[in-house]
């Protein structure tokens, strides 16, 4: 099982605390460093100092580590042009030395759209802008050198590109699709994505989920081994009820909710929880980490957790 650590920093944090997170993520063993994209803070906390920017964030990270992978989850849709987001990207990917991931969605919050001035069309355009997108991203990665990518949608037009900067990773950045759509979704990520990703969710659910992505794979001729099924949780671990309870508190929460919709309770009742999420299939786990000053919960999680579920590692 992959274990990769997953923020939120539009709810109140600087590069800075974003850079300890990482390092102790690269440093504690485990395999990624993810964040949102989001420019608003959601819930009671005005988010200060302010957001920060996704794509800007991975970049600095890039050069500040060297072992783990950095990612998105999950890019909106709504936030930048597919031409951009693909020369950002492989920006980034050259930067780490090919150790980017992109997540990309439809967008959800809208308030955030109205708080910086950003369009937000309705649900449907925004699955068909996504769409585009995810078209639009793997045709300019997997263009030959030297070739040139045009595309014509309804959205997006892009005229004899030249497809680059490339990526170093051969077929380009991996892109994640995720969510619980029970159509759209699962076509996008059999037909695009390395990674289908459903966060949040109880089990039976994700696992509901993961058999959708299945049968679409199944439905283009996709081996259905081909692409990654991963699972996200907000992560409170404790040795005991004192400390369990202290970390919930610190990010607002209840320890019976936690325990019932996250990945919450001592190293051993979390250890039991990723066995029954491994047993529907899923090989990556984002441990959601909303207190991002407590770095000693991280280390918690990888010698307690970690390191039993994956001893070899």
């Amino acid at each position: 099982m992959d274990f990769r650590i997953f923020t939120e920093p539009q709810q109140g944090a600087t590069y800075d605390d974003l850079l300890a997170v990482a390092r102790a993520t690269e440093d504690l063993g485990f395999d990624a460093f993810f964040r949102s994209d989001h420019y608003l803070a959601m819930g009671d906390t005005d988010g200060r100092p302010g957001p920060t920017d996704a794509l800007i964030t991975l970049a600095a990270l890039a050069r500040e580590t060297s072992r783990i992978r950095l990612g998105t989850l999950v890019c909106s849709a709504t936030f930048r042009y597919p031409g951009v987001l693909a020369i950002s990207a492989a920006q980034i990917d050259q930067m780490s030395g090919g150790r980017l991931e992109l997540g990309l969605g439809t967008g959800w919050y809208e308030a955030e759209h109205q708080a910086y001035g950003i369009p937000f069309p309705a649900l449907g355009e925004r699955f068909e802008i996504l769409e585009e997108q995810l078209a639009i991203l793997t045709g300019l990665w997997g263009t030959p050198e030297g070739g040139r990518f045009s595309y014509d949608g309804d959205h997006f037009t892009l005229t004899d590109s030249p497809a680059l900067p490339r990526p170093v990773q051969d077929g380009g950045v991996p892109l994640i699709v995720g969510g619980g759509g029970p159509k759209r979704t699962p076509r996008l990520a059999a037909q695009y994505a390395a990674e289908f990703n459903r966060v949040f969710a109880p089990i039976d659910d994700i696992k509901t989920q993961f058999d959708r992505v299945g049968a679409a794979c199944d439905a283009i001729g996709r081996d259905r081994s081909s692409i990654t099924l991963s699972a996200g949780m907000v992560a409170c671990v404790g040795r005991d009820e004192a400390e369990i309870a202290r970390r919930a508190a610190a990010i607002g929460r209840e320890v019976d909710e936690l325990r019932e919709n996250g990945l919450a309770g001592t190293p051993s009742e979390v250890i039991d929880k990723i066995g029954r999420i491994q047993e529907i299939g899923a090989q990556r786990l984002y441990l959601q980490i909303l207190d991002l000053s407590d770095l000693d919960h991280l280390a918690l999680i990888a010698s307690d957790v970690v390191q039993v579920v994956n001893p070899a590692k």
